[in-house]
């Protein structure tokens, strides 16, 4: 009988000891020869551990700060690198280097994950997907940070602490609380586009290869005139969407949970290199005015048929990551990596996250995270006014580190400015709940899903919204018959909870 070759992750011991012409001699962090990787010293064969035995404490030392801190969200998900190619000329939108001619390559590492699970999760919890990318251009590192949704749950940042909370463990039980999380759902319907997202057949893709990714926010593009319009970004797979029943999720959560990561890094390894196409949208100032719906609001779409697809070029990874906690582990997306011609709007989730990113770095990775050579935007001279700090590489070379001074020191330049916008109004708390929740819902329910697609996403719900209380499930049922009534009466007619109340 002919046995199966082994999967490129499954060899990858093998793989490094063929590359290897001569062992190398065993050190100490500081690089001194060692004598012994197995043996402690004793005072004796039965003695105590002398305090001298240097390398035993070198390691321990290091094994006991291995890991640093996960992530709140986001803390499982694998990754690879490869390049963005230019294949549509948008000049005439965004001076963005990277976008700069036809046929131009730019470095890019991606990243993906689930949101909620801890580091040790399954890949195929039901659960948004990320969908994080940095791109190593001429102008500095662009990190685009999405998931493979275009939308989000909320669109005010204060909720998404809270929406977060409700998602993860119960801090008495240390369970994932169902009350918790179907109790917030219910009482902010803004989060009704996504969660039916969340609960369709594409609430559990197979692998990252064949998901969207999303920016999901809505940007600026400025080009070299300082003309500015908003856009959203698109990566659409190449490979196709497939997604995973709930009962096979179920099953690769206990025999394959890493299933997601395996499979990129297999594809990769085999040379079947996976590939999404990148698109924008482009809605002008004149257009934002007026439209239907708050551009700004990231719990809504721009509807194609409003603002067609925009092709502009593609994205290959081609290569795995050479250790995953150097590159993988270690890499840091922020939404406050961004070059000229590329802007923030004023998107309340988007202006939340610009602050939040670099906080939490700063705490997972200490204060010189950009200068880990994968976050490193090597393309660029760093020169800057920041030195000292923790793991500190790059302390510039002697370059004045107060500015003015008479010294050479970096000098800002104009091209590092953003375009000029005007805002006015009282500065308050302004109330979005009341926000249009349910039209782009209800599309999503008549137009997009068919009869046997809304019976899936509704055995889906039923499946966890049963396990919260009574009371939670009458007003999350509610909620959903807002979006249209046979919604609501699917719901009813899969919840044991309504049954034993009609027998009563």
């Amino acid at each position: 009988m002919e046995r199966k070759p082994r999967p490129p992750s499954a060899d990858q011991l093998i793989q490094y000891a063929l590359k290897v012409k001569e062992i190398p001699v065993d050190t100490t962090s500081a690089g001194n020869p060692v004598d012994s990787e197995t043996i402690i010293k004793t005072i004796g064969p039965h003695g105590p551990v002398p305090l001298e035995d240097t390398y035993y404490l070198d390691k321990l030392f290091h094994f006991a700060g291995e890991r640093n801190p996960e992530r709140v969200v986001h803390a499982k998900g694998g990754g690879a690198f490869g390049y963005f190619e230019v294949t549509h000329d948008i000049t005439h939108l965004t001076k963005a280097a990277i976008f700069s001619e036809i046929g131009k390559q730019t470095p890019v590492a991606a990243r993906f994950s689930t949101v909620w699970g801890e580091r040790g999760s399954a890949d195929t919890n039901r659960d948004p997907r990320g969908f994080a990318l940095k791109f190593y251009t001429e102008d500095g590192n662009w990190d685009l940070v999405g998931n493979n949704t275009p939308i989000f749950f909320v669109r005010d940042p204060f909720r998404f602490i809270h929406f977060i909370h409700s998602q993860k463990r119960n801090p008495v039980t240390h369970l994932r609380d169902w009350d918790a999380f179907w109790d917030f759902i219910s009482l902010l319907p803004e989060t009704t586009h996504q969660v039916m997202i969340l609960f369709s057949d594409r609430g559990i893709p197979d692998g990252f290869r064949h998901m969207h990714g999303y920016g999901s926010h809505t940007f600026k593009l400025v080009n070299k005139d300082n003309e500015p319009v908003y856009c959203k970004f698109h990566f659409r797979t190449d490979q196709g969407i497939k997604n995973i029943s709930p009962q096979t999720a179920t099953k690769l959560a206990a025999t394959d949970p890493d299933y997601s990561i395996r499979d990129l890094y297999d594809n990769i390894a085999k040379g079947n290199f996976p590939s999404w196409t990148f698109y924008i949208q482009v809605m002008t100032f004149e257009e934002a005015k007026t439209y239907r719906w708050n551009p700004f609001d990231v719990t809504k779409i721009w509807p194609q048929s409003d603002f067609p697809l925009l092709p502009v070029g593609h994205m290959v990874l081609d290569k795995n990551p050479g250790n995953y906690y150097a590159e993988i582990e270690q890499l840091a997306f922020n939404p406050n990596n961004l070059i000229p011609g590329i802007e923030p709007t004023p998107d309340k989730m988007l202006q939340g996250r610009l602050h939040s990113y670099i906080d939490t770095h700063i705490h997972r990775l200490g204060a010189n995270f950009n200068q880990i050579p994968v976050n490193c935007p090597y393309r660029v001279r760093v020169a800057n006014y920041q030195r000292d700090a923790p793991m500190a590489i790059d302390n510039q070379n002697g370059a004045p580190n107060y500015y003015p001074n008479s010294f050479k020191g970096p000098e800002p330049t104009p091209r590092g400015a953003w375009s000029t916008y005007n805002a006015t109004g009282d500065v308050k708390r302004y109330k979005t709940e009341d926000e249009d929740n349910f039209s782009q819902p209800r599309i999503l329910w008549s137009n997009v899903l068919d009869d046997a697609a809304r019976d899936r996403m509704t055995t889906n719900i039923a499946s966890v919204l049963k396990l919260a209380a009574p009371f939670i499930q009458e007003r999350t049922v509610k909620m959903f018959s807002q979006v249209h009534p046979d919604f609501g009466n699917r719901l009813r007619s899969k919840l044991p909870h309504f049954q034993e109340s009609a027998e009563e």
